[in-house]
């Protein structure tokens, strides 16, 4: 396990979590305090003691053994700790949920910048690899075949354009997403009326969060959208692996992900160079995305609470969190190492003979005879080349409507796939500067 994903792992163990459910016991006396709801020294006292290194652990495992409550031990625990005349203020007014979730969604918000800080050091990456990319000519494939020419710089730039729509999502949504909740039993503020409001906003200014408009204990659309943008980017980091999967191929050969010395890639195939990064990123992509469905089933709750819809949520969170931090420590490694070789593209281009070049003959001789009829012109020749297994050149200099408009120089001008790459390099080179412009104000809100 790398240092990396210990910390990401930390951030979601027993400790951690029950350290934020404190922090919004925490924040919640303190906002009751500062009204005048609750005496300022019991909130004195609950800050002072609201810190798991001064608890019991073994009296909380034992009191969620016995009770089979995910919080009142915790609640137990600190209420010893306190005291009698503080302890009765804790949790005052507030139910299980309200600070379960806030505090989960308190430790999702501080992996949330983790997840930004790395999004930033990834985007700096692909435009480091967009810029020197950005005049590699390779086949541009549709459905599998050549398509036209285009560039590897200029299919960086498409996951570029990608990244930064997830980083505006993950930014956007954090309004919607990290919000607070206080709402009591049933979620209308019965126990403490319209105070309740004002508590609920001082608390999540106190733990940089905003708070929820209403704090239903059924809502659960803002969580559901949060596990939605990261399949969202999930799908994105899949779909750049799987790419560099299949040019990894020996049919292809036009990239590998990094390889160190000693590493082995199969028992049996010495030779065997495995995209291990990839298949890494594709594999826990695809575990990820299943938690979409798990996550939208979450917002189907009964009446004003149910355990099965927020234990369902729950789990769909922590798990495309973790899922997402395993993706991102295997994305930055691929990019960063990746190797290309322009040489094997440039060869790639001719495997169909200069086919490729079909669109760029049809629209020349479109301005002198019409597209459709170019088009049948240079059809029949593109045909026979295939079915004959002939140079292209061949078959449109036999083609009479292409030889009186086009001398054989000229259609072999026409055929240098490297003057057809259209604004392959300019997308390279616009989306590597919106990469580290992003990049660059990511790590300022941070």
């Amino acid at each position: 396990m790398t240092s990396e994903h210990a910390s990401i792992e930390h951030m979601f163990s027993e400790t951690s979590v029950y350290q934020a459910y404190l922090d919004v016991e925490v924040a919640l006396a303190n906002a009751q305090a500062k009204q005048g709801i609750i005496p300022e020294e019991a909130a004195a006292t609950i800050r002072q003691f609201a810190n798991i290194e001064l608890l019991d652990m073994e009296v909380i495992h034992e009191g969620l053994k016995t009770s089979g409550h995910p919080l009142v031990p915790i609640i137990w625990e600190l209420d010893r700790v306190c005291g009698p005349e503080a302890g009765g203020y804790i949790h005052w007014g507030a139910t299980t949920q309200n600070i379960i979730q806030t505090g989960k969604l308190l430790v999702v918000r501080r992996w949330h910048d983790t997840l930004l800080s790395h999004l930033a050091d990834l985007l700096d990456v692909l435009a480091n690899l967009a810029e020197k990319s950005k005049d590699y000519v390779i086949p541009g494939r549709t459905h599998g075949q050549h398509a036209v020419p285009a560039t590897f710089g200029y299919k960086v730039a498409t996951w570029i354009d990608e990244m930064l729509r997830h980083v505006e999502r993950l930014q956007t949504s954090e309004g919607r997403v990290f919000a607070a909740m206080f709402g009591g039993g049933a979620g209308n503020l019965a126990s403490v009326g319209m105070d309740g409001l004002e508590t609920q906003r001082l608390m999540g200014e106190a733990l940089g969060m905003t708070s929820m408009p209403l704090p239903s204990r059924t809502t659960m659309d803002h969580l559901t959208e949060y596990v939605m943008t990261l399949a969202l980017l999930s799908a994105t980091c899949s779909r750049m692996a799987q790419e560099v999967f299949q040019l990894m191929k020996q049919e292809y050969g036009e990239v590998e992900e990094p390889w160190t010395a000693g590493a082995v890639g199969s028992s049996t195939m010495p030779q065997k160079r495995n995209p291990k990064l990839c298949n890494g990123i594709i594999s826990w992509g695809a575990e990820l995305r299943g938690f979409v469905s798990l996550a939208l089933e979450s917002m189907l709750q009964e009446h004003e609470a149910a355990a099965a819809g927020y234990n369902m949520m729950q789990s769909a969170m922590e798990s495309t969190c973790l899922l997402t931090s395993k993706i991102m420590g295997n994305m930055l490694p691929l990019f960063e190492g990746i190797t290309l070789f322009p040489e094997r593209m440039r060869k790639n281009l001719d495997l169909s003979g200069g086919l490729i070049m079909s669109e760029r003959i049809m629209l020349e001789l479109g301005n002198a005879m019409g597209r459709q009829k170019a088009h049948d012109a240079v059809y029949d020749a593109a045909q026979r080349s295939v079915n004959e297994n002939r140079p292209f050149k061949e078959t449109l200099a036999e083609e009479k409507e292409v030889a009186d408009r086009l001398t054989g120089s000229q259609i072999r001008e026409l055929l240098d796939p490297e003057q057809y790459t259209g604004l392959s390099a300019y997308f390279a080179e616009t989306f590597a500067v919106s990469a580290r412009e992003t990049a660059a104000k990511v790590r300022q809100t941070l």
